[in-house]
């Protein structure tokens, strides 16, 4: 088995914390209702970052941003801009205030400015670490297509027990990727939401002529433990018998990742990701790769009656 090492630095020297709330109101949180029955609740939180990515759309931003006080840990995610305008103004690496707003399903975020603070101006910079220790080592793999044989991987699921690839032949799975603390509604909650759905379409009908299986695939083992996991499939109920959380050695959970395009790094343990949900034929064989968030349960759903009947 051939390794390579990316070197990530444990820890970045991270000058986006406020100095004293009377300065911003950073991670605070203030829910907006309104008086008709129409209108979702949005939560709007202010929020300071830096840049990373500017999407070519211009309708999207990756940010690495700090902790937002009773809603998520500082992370890099990608986030749904609302003010393209400002984009022109943007590049990498830019210290940025935004407002952040949440309803159950969807978010953006707006009122994006540059952060011209002393503190600010100094963000981000990166210090080469080069304590082995802190290597994380990676899987050479190949990607895998539609029509490909699907390698063995071993998992550990919410409930404690051993989940073998290579036990599967015989049953249609499909599988997605989350972590627990992802919050965004449209990230690993939909995901996740989605297969809960999937599983009630699937488990109401009776016409299939193979076992199926979805499994959710946490991007966050050292949080994500089975205890962990068990309590959050428990939001989505989970009937075990068709559905599963796994974890596993983040070097497996990211060469299967990398085998199907999941992108997702962790330069100062935060987690910036895409997402990806594969569908295996009972012949170990890869049915459909699905990329990113806009698939329907329903579609889903087809998917894997489809690949029952594939021999």
């Amino acid at each position: 088995m051939n390794f390579k090492s990316l070197l990530y630095p444990l820890a970045l020297v991270t000058v986006l914390v406020v100095n004293g709330c009377s300065e911003q109101q950073t991670s605070k949180s203030t829910a907006k209702s309104e008086s008709t029955n129409e209108s979702p609740v949005v939560k709007v939180f202010s929020v300071r970052g830096v840049v990373k990515e500017i999407h070519a759309d211009k309708s999207i931003l990756r940010i690495k941003h700090e902790d937002i006080t009773n809603y998520m840990s500082a992370m890099t995610m990608d986030f749904n801009a609302r003010q393209p305008e400002v984009f022109t103004n943007l590049t990498p690496e830019d210290p940025i205030i935004f407002q952040l707003h949440v309803t159950a399903d969807t978010h953006w975020i707006d009122n994006i400015h540059r952060d011209s603070s002393a503190d600010a101006a100094k963000s981000d910079p990166v210090t080469p670490n080069t304590n082995p220790a802190h290597w994380r080592l990676v899987r050479d793999v190949e990607p895998l297509d539609i029509g490909d044989a699907i390698p063995n991987y071993d998992f550990t699921n919410e409930l404690g027990k051993a989940v073998s690839l290579k036990d599967l032949r015989g049953k249609v799975y499909a599988f997605t990727f989350m972590f627990t603390r992802c919050p965004l509604p449209d990230f690993c909650p939909r995901m996740s939401s989605n297969f809960e759905k999937v599983q009630q379409i699937l488990s109401t009908s009776t016409n299939h002529s193979k076992p199926w299986h979805l499994f959710s695939i946490t991007m966050d083992p050292e949080y994500d433990t089975p205890l962990v996991l068990k309590s959050y499939a428990a939001r989505f109920r989970q009937n075990p018998e068709h559905w599963s959380f796994l974890t596993a050695p983040l070097i497996d959970i990211t060469a299967i990742g990398e085998q199907f395009g999941l992108e997702f790094y962790r330069p100062d343990g935060s987690i910036a990701h895409n997402l990806r949900t594969v569908v295996i034929g009972s012949s170990g064989k890869v049915q459909n790769i699905i990329i990113g968030n806009t698939w329907k349960p329903e579609e889903l759903a087809e998917m894997i009656q489809k690949a029952e009947a594939i021999k």
